[in-house]
């Protein structure tokens, strides 16, 4: 039995950055992971400028030694948006980001590849006690926290604190904490890798398609290094349900038959499995903590209803989970009352930013509103220009929803 204030179930971003944090804090912690890195992890592959942002002010070394291998992954400068009616809105980030001054805004690296990463940067740490290969398959709760267990009972801990970050699947996270899945608030996607697909753009832009028979959801195309490239789709579950939807024929049909992709796809070659994976969305309010554990990352329900994005405020959960250990360790208290602080510097901090994402997903409901958007900000230089400036600035993005917002880019004179 080993003994702990704190134990991180699931070394993914989430939890290894948590215990990175903590680390850089003075505080030990015990990490496990059923895995051994390095190992895959379906995903779209997309790492935000959030990811970036808060491992930089962690340690800027960390960020460093990512930048240095280029193998990891590739810089992303902006995003190319395509509308059902197949007008194409490319937004770069250079109005905030000079391409060759500063670092990128945006990376795609293969998620064997980033996580593994994170992983050796847990390994520097003499704080970090990790172990991998070790399932953890029976949690206890006791009066001092809660007794972890692999099935064969060769391994315990026992923890005051429980950081639950084993991902979408994390059945700590349905049977105990009682987050249940909600086909509203909730999607499922499929990708695959591919080689030498054609038309790529030359800032290495993310690619996303709104086609209408995938809404709401879309197609997705992101370049990673040497010619590969992250192809997938994604839905939201309960229209899959209703329209019993199957997703690896939807993505194979799209790349075999859809005017756009039938020339970009021909010749490529598919050098993976497509394989699905779970979109918990962060839509809906739960009740992440309780007494003696908190829920960070998917276990949460954290992923960006909009974007599909979950390795951002995984991390970012991660970071306010460890801070407030810190807080119990010092008052000595662990209870569900104590913990409800994280709830709310969680809903502070992403839950804005969730109710927006939330509200231009169910935008993209009707295809007609989004080719009439499509239509009016295509070839409007000042628009785009906004919208570039709005990935950086959250109040300015707020104002999408506005109708005042349009009219007056509408009536805006040139500067």
């Amino acid at each position: 039995m080993i003994q702990t204030d704190i134990c991180i179930v699931g070394a993914g971003p989430a939890g290894a950055a948590t215990a990175l944090k903590l680390s850089y804090m003075g505080i030990p912690s015990i990490l496990i992971d059923k895995a051994v890195f390095p190992r895959d992890k379906v995903c779209g592959d997309a790492i935000s400028g959030k990811v970036t942002t808060l491992l930089n002010r962690l340690d800027p070394e960390i960020f460093k030694r990512f930048n240095a291998d280029s193998s990891l992954g590739v810089d992303i400068w902006g995003i190319r948006f395509v509308a059902p009616n197949y007008k194409s809105l490319d937004v770069p980030f250079f109005t905030t980001y000079e391409k060759n001054k500063y670092a990128a805004p945006g990376y795609v690296s293969k998620r064997m590849d980033f996580d593994n990463f994170l992983i050796e940067e847990v390994k520097r740490r003499d704080n970090i006690q990790y172990f991998d290969n070790t399932a953890i398959d029976k949690y206890e709760k006791t009066e001092r926290g809660f007794t972890l267990s692999t099935k064969d009972g060769n391994f315990q801990v026992d923890t005051r604190l429980l950081i639950e970050a084993t991902g979408a699947h994390s059945s700590f996270s349905r049977h105990y904490a009682g987050l249940a899945k909600d086909p509203n608030h909730h999607a499922a996607a499929v990708r695959a890798y591919y080689k030498d697909v054609k038309g790529l753009h030359e800032d290495n832009f993310l690619e996303l398609h709104y086609i209408e028979d995938i809404q709401p959801g879309y197609f997705w195309i992101f370049p990673l290094p040497n010619g590969y490239t992250n192809v997938g789709v994604g839905m939201r579950s309960d229209y899959i349900g209703k329209h019993k939807v199957k997703l690896k024929k939807v993505l194979l049909d799209i790349l075999e038959t859809h005017p756009l992709f039938k020339e970009r796809f021909e010749g490529a070659t598919l050098e993976s499995k497509i394989v699905g994976f779970p979109l918990p969305l962060g839509s809906k309010k739960r009740s992440i903590s309780g007494d003696n554990y908190i829920l960070i990352g998917d276990a949460a329900h954290l992923v960006d209803p909009f974007s599909g994005e979950g390795i951002g405020n995984g991390i970012y959960s991660g970071f306010i989970a460890a801070e407030l250990a810190e807080k119990c360790l010092e008052q000595n208290d662990f209870s569900a009352k104590f913990l409800h602080a994280y709830d709310l510097r969680v809903e502070r901090v992403l839950g804005k930013e969730m109710k927006l994402s939330y509200a231009l997903q169910r935008l993209l409901r009707y295809p007609w509103l989004s080719n009439k958007v499509a239509n009016f900000v295509v070839n409007n230089k000042k628009i785009v220009n906004t919208i570039s400036e709005m990935y950086t600035d959250f109040h300015l993005r707020k104002q999408l929803l506005n109708p005042l917002f349009w009219l007056k880019l509408i009536f805006k004179k040139e500067k």
